[in-house]
């Protein structure tokens, strides 16, 4: 299902919940990024990230404003380690837009639910002790990985996805992604334009794959 100069358009739904995901926009965690838009589209669910957050009012003010509009949440907690850059720092953006969503879960007059997912077993209860008694979703660094435990962690009442149909959407995107840079004139796949023509080609897959048409 390549491109071929177009973008595929998802069929008209019910409104479907939109789902924050919190993680690090790097190259090396870029096959596990497709890998979450494609797991959580075939969920019929609408990835919402602050890669689409417009200029304007405070950055802080427009990810409270993100969370508190989605109905779920995913925070990869996996990239904990030191980067290259000197001063060697850790990163804390993650963890932190986690606090706001367990707050946010805590006041709000809506429901909201939020996930921890993790590369490596009990690393949490080092990293974040806090945490420590809550479900951590464990996916190994690997795509199959994150497949599993969206499974695990969104395990609703009603049509549930195949872990095959979440790898078929995600090769149609991997095929995808040359054009889709080549169209929004960039090199990296974690830019506003790119964020929003991936999900675009992932629900219109999980259409075709997974949810019949109304009527």
């Amino acid at each position: 299902m390549p491109l071929e100069g177009k973008l595929l358009v998802p069929r008209r739904r019910k409104p479907l919940a939109d789902v924050f995901l919190n993680i690090p926009y790097d190259t090396d965690f870029q096959n596990l990024y497709l890998a979450y838009i494609s797991g959580i589209c075939a969920f019929g669910l609408i990835p919402r990230a602050t890669l689409e957050i417009p200029g304007g009012a405070r950055r802080l003010d427009r990810i409270w404003r993100l969370i508190k509009s989605c109905r779920y949440a995913v925070h990869d907690l996996s990239r904990v380690e030191l980067d290259q850059k000197r001063p060697p720092t850790p990163r804390f953006n993650m963890p932190f837009e986690l606090g706001l969503s367990v707050a946010w879960e805590e006041f709000a007059r809506r429901k909201h639910t939020w996930f921890v997912f993790e590369a490596k077993n009990r690393r949490l209860q080092k990293s974040l002790s806090d945490l420590n008694g809550t479900d951590t979703y464990i996916h190994d660094g690997r795509v199959a990985g994150v497949f599993r435990e969206l499974c695990n962690a969104f395990n609703r009442p009603g049509l549930q996805p195949s872990v095959q149909h979440m790898w078929e959407i995600y090769a149609q995107v991997q095929k995808n992604v040359p054009s889709l840079l080549k169209l929004a004139g960039t090199e990296s796949v974690f830019q506003t334009r790119t964020f929003r023509d991936i999900c675009l080609i992932a629900n219109a897959v999980a259409d075709e794959l997974i949810f019949p048409a109304t009527h």
